[in-house]
């Protein structure tokens, strides 16, 4: 009997090897219930989500040392200490209000594991432009029956459950919306941080308004009809992404990587206070030659008798 193998029981976001898909995550955000009115669904949250952003590292070509980021001054050009740094908020043009670690963590939402429906919608009313991120729920605790009941009853409703939730101390408005076999909270865009398109030169809605004669939209229609599919998101994937790890891969095999020195965060810390080197090294000389100075002297006080010595014997001697 094959045995599998031990893990903490947590299976992180990764890329099947096979597909290029990223597989499901089974680390759960937090948990807790879905609720409306008197009814609670216990629920786990997951990440739906694999992030593709390539990330590329500073490395000084000189050295093949890595290069970080540093809180400086923009205005004397010096690193400054954490314990100097404080939060502001712009006010007016460069005026800030500043604001206490403390009066900024009483701000905070309070953290509940509780995703509160407020109302239920029409899923044809939500703009697209206000979907964020999505995040998987999976039933907890005997929920499962409760949680096929409301994926079911929103199904076929075309309705969504517009609710509240707390993730990572900051409250978020969020949608819950059946996908398949899972109910899916994606995460919203509060009302004011979506702009208008008010002050855009747009063309008016409509055929005779717009100026369209109807054979124009005839064609139209026609092409949309010869480009139409079936989605699948295997047809749309990021090439950028796909190419750069591609050209990585090949001058890897190729033997081109170099070897990049990782430095802790105490050795950063130490390598901010090292003094200049050109000044290290004129320190080092000076130093030096004070001492052969000395010495020389030392030398010939000691050898000053002696001479004296030597010559009061000679004098004698004649």
């Amino acid at each position: 009997m094959a045995t599998k193998p031990k893990t903490d029981g947590v299976t992180a976001v990764k890329k099947d090897a096979d597909t290029g898909k990223a597989s499901t995550s089974t680390r759960s955000l937090w948990k807790g219930a879905i609720s409306f009115g008197l009814v609670h669904v216990p629920i786990a949250l997951y990440s739906a989500t694999d992030e593709s952003d390539l990330e590329f590292k500073m490395i000084d070509k000189r050295t093949m040392d890595p290069v970080g980021y540093k809180r400086i001054n923009k205005k004397s050009g010096k690193e400054v200490a954490t314990t100097d740094i404080v939060k502001g908020i712009e006010w007016e043009d460069g005026q800030f209000v500043l604001l206490s670690p403390e009066e900024i963590a009483a701000a905070y939402p309070k953290t509940t594991q509780t995703i509160e429906i407020e109302s239920f919608i029409p899923i044809s009313e939500i703009p697209f432009v206000y979907l964020e991120k999505p995040y998987y729920t999976a039933p907890i605790n005997k929920g499962a029956k409760v949680y096929a009941l409301l994926r079911e009853a929103l199904a076929q409703s075309n309705m969504v459950g517009v609710a509240k939730v707390v993730i990572s101390n900051k409250q978020h408005l969020a949608l819950l919306m059946p996908c398949g076999p899972a109910l899916i909270l994606n995460l919203l865009r509060w009302g004011g941080e979506i702009r208008s398109w008010r002050a855009l030169d747009l063309p008016p809605q409509g055929i005779n308004e717009a100026g369209i004669r109807e054979s124009e939209l005839k064609m139209a229609k026609a092409l949309i009809e010869d480009m139409t599919a079936h989605w699948s998101p295997d047809l749309f994937r990021d090439t950028f992404h796909e190419q750069v790890m591609k050209l990585v891969e090949d001058k890897a095999s190729a033997g081109h990587v170099e070897e990049v020195e990782k430095i802790t965060s105490e050795a950063a810390k130490t390598s901010s206070n090292v003094i200049d080197l050109t000044e290290l090294l004129s320190r080092s000389l000076k130093g030096k030659k004070g001492t052969s100075e000395t010495d020389t002297k030392s030398v010939a006080a000691k050898k000053a008798p002696a001479a004296e010595k030597t010559a009061r014997k000679t004098r004698k001697a004649a």
